[in-house]
């Protein structure tokens, strides 16, 4: 097993360095770590807005979240072991070639997975705020407790969210049954017991008091889940071989206003049929977003009502705009290297696809808007989340081409991209700040957004050419 773990975790670095370079893919956490270490200068200027057990809070939620979207792998079964490891990671495909089960393999994967992802993320955020911490006069104390409650609330979104996708997998009835009796249960202890669910939450009770029997707990919370979405995981269902009517037809003529609809058709198939479309949308876009409501309204008694509504609608944006990496997650330009279609068609077919994907977060900002009585606020929710869903796309189409899912690790790239965003963000929160109906401004974001994909299309042509 240590064999294959090591193995694997080589060919990690192999695949992202021959991508874009050791030194680049190197600087990667120590970019993480900088962000960390200068952030932490800033913890009495937001002491002085948001109390630190808030900061704390919202630390632990956003690595939770991390967890979370990190822990979707059991979500497309035999699609990832048949379409993702087979291209790109040659070890996890092996139980086709050696006498090692796919359940082996897998767990060997996830292991491999959660060391990479500690190694990227959780320890250079610490080791960041580590280095600053003494300069700071903050007791060294802090950064230890934070190393290990931070990796116990990213383990358990991880988890569980591990355990949710791999019961999704088999059957999408018992994850719905699954889900209502969780609501149920914590519904329940919340209103009938009083049971305050994010304080009693483990790794953040272990933060405020170091205790043995919490830290049982917080393992437990992760252990058990982990072993059952392991023990349940398997690429072999009962129902492997499926039989489709041809829908590519019918849904090509639907899409008939696009002027690529085979390709734009061709993408919506992929996520429908490999379950994405319902599996993304609940574990990438409305799972962090509920989280992300949850924490937000915790710091509600601090801002306006109608601000929370557009701080919520910003951060909606900038999740929606990940949504061109569900369309890019099944293939690739090689792919397409036989076919007479340029690098700019099958970019611009996917953008039509993105397009139709934004009716989801559309939707869901309209109903919390609608829901929580402030309809009037709704043409400043709507022009605002999508004005940044697509200024992100065309960020991420200039910098990443069809490749995001694997490029957003060079460090150069999380750079530019985290700048460009934030140049746009930040002047969007203070406009909201001040009036509820300033931020329809956003609207102005068309031209740069237009400006950036019609850069990107010769962009991405040269680059496929000088790769062949």
């Amino acid at each position: 097993m240590f064999e294959l773990f090591t193995s694997m975790m080589k060919e990690e670095w192999r695949i992202h360095s021959t991508i874009f370079g050791s030194l680049s893919f190197a600087l990667f956490p120590v970019m993480i770590a900088g962000i960390a270490f200068m952030s932490t200068f800033l913890l009495p200027l937001f002491g002085t807005v948001i109390p630190i057990q808030q900061l704390v809070l919202i630390t632990h939620a956003l690595f939770l979240l991390l967890g979370v979207m990190v822990g979707g792998f059991g979500l497309l079964g035999n699609e990832v072991m048949n379409r993702r490891f087979g291209q790109a990671s040659l070890l996890a495909y092996s139980a086709r070639t050696l006498p090692l089960s796919e359940r082996f393999i897998f767990l060997n994967f996830v292991i491999k997975d959660t060391v990479y992802y500690f190694i990227l993320w959780v320890f250079p955020f610490v080791a960041g705020f580590g280095i600053a911490a003494p300069i700071l006069g903050i007791s060294m104390g802090y950064p230890l407790m934070l190393l290990l409650t931070l990796t116990l609330t990213f383990l358990t979104g991880l988890a569980w969210v591990f355990l949710l996708s791999t019961i999704y997998a088999r059957s999408k009835l018992v994850l719905a049954l699954a889900g209502v009796l969780l609501v149920l249960v914590a519904g329940a202890s919340t209103l009938f017991f009083g049971v305050d669910l994010i304080g009693t939450f483990p790794p953040l009770a272990l933060f405020g008091a170091f205790s043995p029997a919490v830290l049982l707990e917080a393992l437990l919370l992760i252990i058990v889940p982990f072993i059952i979405a392991v023990q349940a995981f398997t690429t072999e269902l009962a129902d492997a071989t499926k039989r489709y009517p041809n829908r590519f037809t019918p849904l090509m003529k639907r899409l008939s206003f696009f002027p690529y609809p085979y390709l734009a058709a061709k993408d919506l198939l992929d996520l429908l049929r490999t379950g994405a479309a319902v599996g993304q949308t609940i574990f990438s876009f409305l799972l962090p977003l509920g989280l992300i409501w949850l924490f937000l309204s915790l710091i509600g008694s601090f801002l306006p009502h109608s601000a929370l509504l557009l701080l919520f609608a910003i951060l909606t944006g900038v999740l929606a705009s990940t949504m061109y990496t569900w369309l890019t997650a099944f293939d690739t330009v090689g792919s397409y290297g036989c076919l007479p279609i340029a690098v700019r068609t099958i970019i611009f077919s996917k953008i039509c696809a993105f397009s139709l994907l934004q009716a989801i977060p559309a939707v869901f900002l309209a109903i919390i808007t609608i829901t929580t009585g402030a309809g009037q606020y709704l043409p400043s929710v709507l022009v605002l989340a999508l004005a940044i869903s697509f200024f992100g796309l065309a960020v991420t189409i200039y910098l990443t081409g069809l490749s995001p899912n694997v490029l957003v690790y060079d460090a150069k790239v999380l750079v530019t991209y985290l700048v460009s965003m934030a140049i746009v963000i930040v002047p969007l929160i203070v406009l909201s700040f001040m009036n509820p109906f300033y931020p329809l401004a956003a609207a102005l974001l068309l031209f740069p957004t237009a400006y950036l994909i019609r850069r990107s299309y010769p962009r991405w042509e040269r680059a496929d050419i000088e790769g062949f």
